[in-house]
């Protein structure tokens, strides 16, 4: 049968695999076409070494079917920078309406090819197949992933070409499908950076005009007093291909604008329309490390303050991509500079949590006081903070702390009130700015949390009114938070020091996720609050079946101990839109109750285990810190 001959074509290889380093070529294919029997899946290549380059290989003369299907599979996942080699498996209508760029699907494994339909032994019929798989993400046109399940099924067509007499796809679905190894080493994942649309406007583009005087003095002394005017920079991560000219990638995805999900609430300083010069190809570092970027018009007719504001994303953008960039230079259509930054001057445009160091890590002691050892420090010895907190007056279960270290909120020992006060001696607790009524302390008060606005953040899970709940500034009275489509309780709160994203556990039914949503503000009125929600909520570690605890532990990543499905606990790092990020998981810890991680990753990871409070430096083991103490946490 017709069926039979083509699932037993021996294939060949349709894959070249570069190595950058030794220059050496291999002949390689990550798929199997068996010499008889049906059609095999299309196996993900093993993960390779950075420096390996794969480059796709065109389809041979008078190519059965099921040779092109494969050959085309595979040329998706070379790292081929317009897909040139892939259309070449294409008729030439399918190839000018295919549109690569609009998603990419990761599947667990390669996609398995089925026969669907076959024409004769001799004849000139048509091919059918289907890809099929199971889904792990997609990635959109804004290169925005998305963790995804379910079962992937697409139709593949093809026909001969009525010249040439050769086989090939003309239908087919858009965008790419690749698995999920291939993905990992074909995609990586960058943070490129907007502004919380909250911020002054007015205050904004004054301070980022006082960056442009390198040799003014009070300024550089007063940045941590204009932090609270300056901008505050938000991470929106996406996926670029990683040895395709990365670094221009990122730059066209910056000037595009923030992804649908995080747009609501942020901006970016780049004008409508602006985008690189018409003719630039490529963008890469000089030997001093600054890279220059030529805009179009649109960009030329900005004034200082917020050129040197899109400097900052441009910056703040690139060092997370690459260490060698350090300077940005803007230039105009007309090839005229519109300005230059330095990393160093574009933090006194806006502020960046994950560069802000805390002055002091803080737990519960065994005398359920609030106590502080020194940020980075190595030593075990801690001190009561100043204050009524310290005093020990009011024994307490947990506690938070500002971002600017001179106030706290600790939550009682009984989880049923909670109380703010000023980390300076002397002063008096007064009464609670907030009760439970839960029947339980689990049924009680949550940990809080602090923003960047100084406003306070808690969670009461008292089943009878469950609810979110925020102070502004920590006072007043407390304003229900609208979480539209929660499904379960809230559990653990954590607000990212941008102040626009919140991590929220939620439970439902014995199971605990960890979702991500983003914070809306909407004025209603003089003398009135604000209504508060929490928006699209997302899932960003759909494998854990059960978590315990997390922290935020940088710009858009979260540490979580968790249980998987079926699994034992573990400890690992997520991204917020549900990805893994390169590098290794924390190393193992049993019995994990709470986490505390500073996104300046320059700080040790801590934890409260059943061994005590322990802390993880970097590139050691965990070091016990405390044996009788709980509740650790950076501010935040």
């Amino acid at each position: 049968m017709g069926a039979d001959r083509e699932g037993g074509a021996r294939r060949r290889p349709v894959r070249a695999l570069t190595y950058a380093v030794c220059g050496t070529v291999l002949l390689t294919g990550c798929a199997s076409m068996p010499d008889s029997g049906d059609l095999r899946d299309v196996e993900s290549t093993p993960r390779q070494d950075t420096e390996v380059r794969v480059f796709a290989i065109p389809p041979r003369d008078d190519a059965p079917p099921a040779e092109i299907v494969q050959g085309f599979l595979e040329a998706l996942t070379s790292d081929d920078p317009t897909y040139a080699t892939a259309r070449q498996y294409l008729s030439a209508p399918a190839a000018r309406k295919w549109r690569p760029e609009l998603s990419t699907t990761v599947l667990a494994n390669g996609p398995a090819i089925q026969v669907e339909r076959t024409g004769g032994r001799d004849t000139t019929d048509d091919f059918a197949f289907a890809l099929t798989g199971s889904r792990v993400a997609t990635v959109d046109a804004q290169q925005s992933y998305a963790p995804a399940d379910g079962r992937y099924t697409q139709p593949v067509h093809l026909s001969r070409d009525p010249k040439s007499g050769q086989w090939r796809i003309d239908g087919l679905p858009q965008g790419v499908v690749m698995g999920e190894s291939d993905f990992e080493r074909n995609y990586m994942s960058v943070d490129k950076y907007y502004f919380a649309s909250n911020a002054s406007n007015a205050s904004n583009a004054s301070n980022a005009s006082n960056a442009s005087n390198a040799s003014n003095a009070s300024n550089a002394s007063n940045a941590s007093a204009e932090s609270a005017t300056r901008p505050t920079a938000v991470a929106d991560p996406v996926f670029v291909r990683r040895r395709v000219d990365a670094m221009t990638q990122v730059v066209r995805s910056l000037l595009n604008g923030p992804t649908d999900w995080l747009g609501p609430a942020v901006r970016t300083s780049f004008p409508p329309g602006a985008q690189l010069r018409k003719g630039v190809v490529s963008l890469a570092p000089d030997d001093q490390n600054k890279l220059t970027v030529p805009l179009n018009e649109k960009a030329g007719r900005v004034g200082s303050g917020t050129c040197f504001e899109m400097a900052t994303q441009l910056l703040f953008t690139l060092r997370n991509l690459t260490p060698t960039v350090d300077t940005v230079a803007l230039r105009g259509a007309d090839g005229s500079s519109l300005c230059s930054l330095s990393e160093r001057r574009a933090e006194t445009v806006a502020s960046r949590g994950s560069v802000k160091r805390s002055e002091y890590l803080y737990f519960v002691d065994d005398k359920q006081r609030l106590v502080r050892i020194a940020g980075g420090s190595a030593g075990t010895s801690a001190d009561p903070v100043p204050g009524v907190l310290g005093e020990g007056g009011q024994r307490l279960r947990s506690a938070a702390v500002s971002w600017d270290e001179h106030t706290a909120a600790g939550v009682s020992g009984d989880g049923r009130s909670l109380y703010v006060a000023s980390l300076v001696p002397g002063g008096s607790l007064g009464t609670p700015v907030l009760v439970s009524r839960g029947g339980t302390e689990g049924d009680r008060l949550t940990t809080p949390s602090w923003d960047a606005r100084g406003d306070l953040w808690v969670a009461d899970r008292n089943p009878a009114a469950a609810r979110l709940l925020v102070l502004e500034k920590g006072a007043g009275r407390p304003v229900q938070v609208l979480i539209p489509g929660l499904d379960g309780r809230v559990d653990s709160v954590r607000v990212a020091a941008d102040g626009v994203r919140i991590a929220l556990v939620v439970e439902k039914d014995g199971r605990r996720s960890l979702l991500i949503g983003r914070i809306q503000r909407k004025s209603v009125g003089t003398g009135e609050p604000p209504v508060v929600s929490v928006l699209q909520l997302r899932s960003a570690a759909p494998e854990l079946e059960d978590v315990t605890a997390m922290s935020w532990a940088g710009d858009s990543r979260l540490v979580v101990a968790g249980r998987e499905q079926e699994g034992v606990q573990t400890m690992r790092y997520v991204q917020v839109d549900g990805s893994t990020p390169e590098g290794p998981a924390p190393a193992a810890l049993t019995g994990v109750k709470s986490i505390a991680a500073s996104e300046d990753d320059r700080l040790p990871l801590v934890a409260y285990s059943e061994d005590g409070i322990v802390r993880l430096p970097s590139g050691a083991q965990w070091q016990k810190v405390v044996k009788l103490g709980s509740a650790p946490v950076y501010p935040g």
